[in-house]
């Protein structure tokens, strides 16, 4: 991907997570992204390949932030690190989860944002699945638990927990007591 196109989509995650997704507009992206909209119709095509294209760029940002919880050695450390780092309070985490959140919710009426969407909790949920089949192959996760429901579990859970302290529901600190409180529910 060209920085153009990076720097574009960095603003279209700013613009979304400030003004949600019907708040965005080519011609706002374009001021907010300091390039034509023209630049914008030509990588992008039009309004539904930005939100498809932000969609991924919001998960690539995650990746980033949550890597660093992959060089634990173990598995189940590497899980809990992995989703408590989606409960930061960064710019780019705030950011991010908020358009997440912006993206999830415009999803239920459109079904090309909803099958991008769909793919990305997929990806999630798997990778979430697969540190589990890790930790129950050392013993770290009682080998009596579903990995699949589990990760599925845990990540919408982390979905919730995010909207709820970004929403001013609850506290960080106490997001991040309820996620902790559920790998021991969740795992053991």
């Amino acid at each position: 991907m060209s920085d153009r196109q990076t720097q574009i989509l960095e603003a279209a995650v700013r613009v979304i997570a400030q003004d949600g997704v019907r708040g965005l507009r080519v011609e706002k992206l374009a001021a907010e992204a300091e390039v034509s909209t023209a630049l914008i119709y030509y990588h992008f095509k039009d309004r539904a390949g930005v939100l498809r294209r932000a969609l991924d760029h919001v998960n690539d940002r995650a990746v980033r932030y949550t890597e660093s919880a992959l060089s634990a050695d173990d598995p189940r450390t590497r899980l809990e690190q992995m989703l408590l780092l989606e409960l930061q309070d960064t710019d780019e985490v705030r950011t991010n989860s908020t358009a997440w959140g912006e993206l999830r919710a415009s999803a239920v009426f459109s079904d090309d944002l909803r099958e991008s969407l769909r793919d990305s909790t997929e990806a999630w949920s798997a990778d979430t699945e697969t540190l589990i089949r890790e930790a129950q192959a050392v013993g770290r996760v009682s080998a009596t638990i579903n990995p699949a429901d589990a990760a599925e579990r845990l990540t919408a859970l982390v979905e919730g927990l995010s909207e709820r302290w970004l929403s001013g529901s609850i506290t960080l600190p106490r997001a991040r007591e309820l996620l902790t409180g559920a790998f021991t529910a969740e795992l053991d």
